[in-house]
Order: C-alpha cells, then structure tokens, then sequence
C-alpha cells in the first residue's frame, strides 16, 4: 500500500473530526423524531443546500463520471444532467409545498393528501419499499464505487474494509441522527471538491496541460472529436432515441434518488428541516446549481486524462483511483482517499437515516406502535428516538448485503431508472389535481415495476425502448386507474389545499374567497432562465478549457446575469 506517515495522519484527523461533530449533533439533543430526523425544522438555506450536495456526491459518482466519458464522451454525462430540469421543478414549484406540509417523511405525505384504507396500504408498502429494497440498491452502487477505489488504492480484501466503514458511520448516524449528518456533510463537501479539483490539476499537467490534451484526444478520435462535445444529439455514441429520453423524457418521467420528480427522498427530507419557506426555495437552488454546474468538470477532466493514460483498462471507471495513486504525492494521496471518504460518508449516513425514517415513522410508529399506546407524547417520543437507533443499525446491514449484488455503479443508475419509468408524472401532479388518489400511486409503482421488468422478455431491447414501453404502460394504467376509483373525502383534500395552498387549475373547486392562487407559470419561467444558466456555464467551461476564452467569458457573464435576477425575484 503506497501511504506513508502524513497519509495516515491526515485519515486520522478526519476520522476524530467527524467523531467530534458527531457527539456535539448528539450533545445537542434528539429528543423528538422532528430532531432526530428533520433536524429540529430550523436549519438554514445554505447548510441544507450544501447537505444535498454532499450526499449526491458519493463515491461512486467521479468513478461513474470516468466510465460515462469513456464510453460516450463528455455528452454522456446527459444521462444525470438532465435531472437539473426536475430538480429546478422542484425549486420553483415544489419547495414551498413540501415545507408547508409540514411532515417529516415524503411518504407522511400520503397520510394528509388521500384517504381510507388505499391511503395506509400505500404509506405501509411505500415505507418498506423505499427503506429497504430502493435504498439498498442506491448503497450498493454507492459501495461498489467505494470498493473499486480501495482495490486500486490499497490492494487490500476491500470488503473488510467496506464492513468497517459501515460499522463506523451507521454507529455516528445512530448517534448523531439529521443535524450531525448536515453538519458533516458541509465539513465532507469542503473536502471532497478539495480533493477532486487538486486530482484534476495533477491529471491535467500529467498530459502536458490543457492544449496537449486536445492534441492527444485528437489523434484517438479525429478531428472534433466526439468525446469533447457537450450536444448528446450530434454524438455518434450515443443513439439518438437515447439522447432523446435523457432530455426529453427521463427527468419527468422517472424516479430517482436525488432527482425525484416534484420533490421527494432525502431531498425533501433536507425542506422539511429547513427554518422556513424561502430557506426551503433557497437550499435547494443552491443544490442544483451547485450539482449541475460546479461540481462536474473536475471529474470530467479527470475521466479524460485517464482515457489518455491507461486506454486499454478493462474496467474504464478505475481510471480515476489509479489516477490518484500514480500522480498524487504523499500527504495528498491521503488528502484524497478522506476526499473519497468523505463522499461515501456523505452519502451512506444520509441514506440510512433517510431509510430509518421510513422504517420508524412511516411504518412502526402508524402501524405497531401508535402514539395511544403511550402515557405521554414525551414518551412516545423517546421510544421512536430510540427505535429510529436500531433501525439505523437494521438499514446498514441490509445495504451491505445487497451491495455483493452490484459490479457496476452505472447498471445500479439504470435499474432504478427503469423500475420507476412512468411514476414521475403521478408524483409531480398529485400536488396540483385533485382527483389523484392513493390508487394513482399504486398501479403506477405496480404497472412500472411490471413493465420494466417484462420489456426485455417482449422484445424491447435496449434502454430506451425499454423506458419508452414502460412509461406508456404505466400512464395507461394509472390514469385508467385514477378515473375508475371514488376521488379522496372532500373534508381531507379541503383541509390539504388550506395547508398547502397549492396554485393551478387543478384544485379551482377548493378555492375560498380571498385566496391567492400562485401563479404556476411564473414558476415555469423560473425554472426556464435557471436551466438556461446552468447549460451556458457547462458550456462555458468546455470552451474555457478546450475552445475559445472569449466564448467562454461571455457565456459565464450572461450565465451569471441570468441567476443573479432569478435570486433577486425570490427576496
């Protein structure tokens, strides 16, 4: 193993500092499931915002980053950029709703917006659903790309390695509970880019700089070559009905962690703890225009420099650990296995508090353990705290046993974003049409789950034409499903509509004199300038490195212009 002393040290110290933060989340006190798992409802914008930032940063993402751009060049990347338009949904039309709701879970959601017993058969399944099988899936990719890093880096059983890892963080997340995990994600974030903009500085200058590089990936693939270009409709490497459904039709359609269509997971989880509404919009607009924006180009840069220097590896994601131990001196070396550290704590603490939450408050506390079984609320409060603990413990040994399951970070992305093909459209309009119902979201999980895993069998080959069956199959079936049962009480949606004052259309038979609808297309506006800063400033920086700097500058300038005015308009 390639560490000296001042490695060592340097993972030491990180090790006592999360452990410090730790007991300081736990001093404060976790008395209440609002504090163990929302924080205590009173964090501020840009800790929220940098939170979900730290936990979409794991270590499996440069490692995924590697393999996209090997494989389909830097327009690949589509494939998770195009969760910037769902995300800013979420900012402009979402946050003040979720915040509103005032639950701790998005699957409490269900319990104020349907009825009867569709309404408890969803929350109890979805509970379970997304704690155990969707959120160990999501921890075995994150664990598989923590496990390549350590093979590459130590050559150890890395499988050990990842056991204790686990060990030590479900045992700080026991303790520390929500307020620990945003608190050490703001210190892991600070780290982590350190980390990987130092990685690709030393990549870079390995090739010769900058315009060496260009030189050296034009005599592998031609003039202009493709894996420069940032348009996945001109890439000869990716199918036009691919590029198609990540652009067109992905980020509405599909469920994914992080990029829930109208919100939802930990995302939601961070608007839900923040102090009020506008630190709610504010969070997370700084999440999204921090994860699309800033955070991808140094792994980009990484991911070409490795197609450079090793363009043989059978496996093209190790590319980036291995850049790591071949150029990286002691004291960094160390610097960047903590920055990979930091990614995977980042993530794993965050989904396996997320996941107790389901476990405990969805589940456990309306199902075996109601609040009338107890003498007081304090009480009741103090045995949620404590079971939350245990299911903590229960989460981290599911994940690791589904994380021997996964090879690859990528085929871990692509199964959650088939089996959930078709559900986005459920979630994003139960905010704004009355007539959803708890039926809506059953047969649309039921249908896509279905479909998704019979297209292969019918003969749609390929992921697109598999997302494209699923997503009609599931639409058919849950809007059929939504006309053909009785609408939720009257009495319940009133009561949702008065707490959430959603706008629209939607629920104009709800209206009380003297409401004030919001207007919905102002927020579509919003999310249209938004999207347009972020593409300009990816499209800056590509030409920033690679084309034209006075290119570059005008498109940063007017990238910069456009979100200044969008924050502005939401003082």
């Amino acid at each position: 193993m390639p560490f000296n002393w001042l490695d060592y040290s340097v993972i030491l110290a990180y090790v006592v500092l999360m452990f410090l933060a730790g007991w300081a989340a736990h001093k404060r006190g976790q008395d209440t499931l609002d504090d163990y798992f929302a924080g205590g409802k009173d964090l501020p914008w840009w800790l929220i915002g940098v939170s979900m930032v730290a936990t979409t940063f794991a270590a499996d993402t440069p490692l995924a980053v590697t393999g996209i751009v090997a494989a389909e060049g830097i327009a690949g990347n589509w494939i998770w950029w195009n969760f910037m338009f769902s995300g800013l949904f979420t900012v402009f039309l979402y946050a003040k709703l979720w915040k509103r709701a005032d639950v701790i879970t998005d699957v409490e959601f269900i319990s104020i917006r349907y009825t009867g017993k569709p309404a408890r058969i969803l929350r109890g399944f979805r509970s379970l659903y997304l704690a155990f099988p969707i959120n160990c899936i999501i921890l075995g990719w994150v664990t598989v790309g923590m496990a390549k890093v350590l093979t590459v880096i130590t050559g150890a059983s890395q499988w050990e390695i990842i056991i204790l890892l686990y060990i030590l963080i479900g045992i700080y997340i026991a303790i520390a509970g929500l307020w620990g995990v945003v608190v050490t994600d703001f210190i892991q974030f600070i780290i982590a880019m350190t980390g990987s903009i130092l990685l690709a500085w030393y990549a870079v200058d390995s090739i010769g700089g900058l315009t060496d590089m260009k030189d050296e990936l034009v005599s592998l693939y031609g003039q202009d070559p493709w894996v420069l270009s940032l348009n996945p409709f001109t890439n000869p490497e990716i199918a036009l009905a691919t590029a198609l459904v990540w652009v067109g039709m992905m980020w509405w359609a599909s469920w994914y962690p992080g990029s829930e269509p109208g919100g939802g997971g930990f995302i939601a989880q961070r608007m839900f703890s923040a102090k009020d509404e506008h630190n709610a919009v504010g969070g997370t607009l700084l999440f999204n225009v921090a994860h699309f924006a800033l955070r991808p180009w140094p792994w980009i840069l990484v991911a070409l420099a490795a197609m450079i220097a090793y363009p043989a590896l059978d496996d093209p994601e190790t590319g980036y650990p291995l850049m790591m131990l071949d150029l990286l001196p002691a004291g960094l070396l160390g610097l960047l296995v903590v920055a990979f550290l930091s990614a995977f704590a980042s993530t794993v603490s965050t989904q396996l508090n997320w996941g107790a939450s389901y476990v405990v408050n969805d589940f456990y506390k309306p199902f075996l353990k109601p609040v009338s079984e107890f003498e007081s609320e304090e009480k009741a409060q103090r045995h949620y705290v404590h079971v939350s603990r245990w299911a903590t413990i229960v989460m981290m040994i599911s994940a690791i046993i589904v994380s021997l399951l996964f090879d690859t970070v990528r085929g871990g992305w692509e199964m959650i974003l088939s089996i959930g093909a078709g559900t986005g459209l459920v979630y994003m309009l139960r905010w704004f049409w009355w007539r959803i119902n708890a039926w809506s979201e059953i047969t649309a999980m039921t249908a896509a789950a279905i479909a998704s895993l019979s297209a292969g069998t019918l003969g749609y080959e390929g992921f697109a034409a598999q997302m494209i069956f699923t997503l009609i199959v599931t639409t058919i079936v849950w809007i059929s499903a939504t006309y053909m049962t009785k609408p939720d009480d009257e009495e319940v949606l009133q009561a949702f509509y008065d707490r959430v004052k959603p706008g629209g259309p939607g629920w104009a038979r709800f209206h009380r004199v003297g409401d004030e609808a919001e207007s919905l297309w102002g927020g579509v506006g919003m999310v249209v300038l938004s999207a347009i800063s972020i593409i300009l400033f990816l499209y800056a920086m590509g030409q920033l490195f690679f084309g034209s700097m006075t290119v570059a500058f005008g498109c940063t300038m007017v990238s910069i212009l456009i979100l200044w005015w969008v924050v502005k308009k939401l003082d």
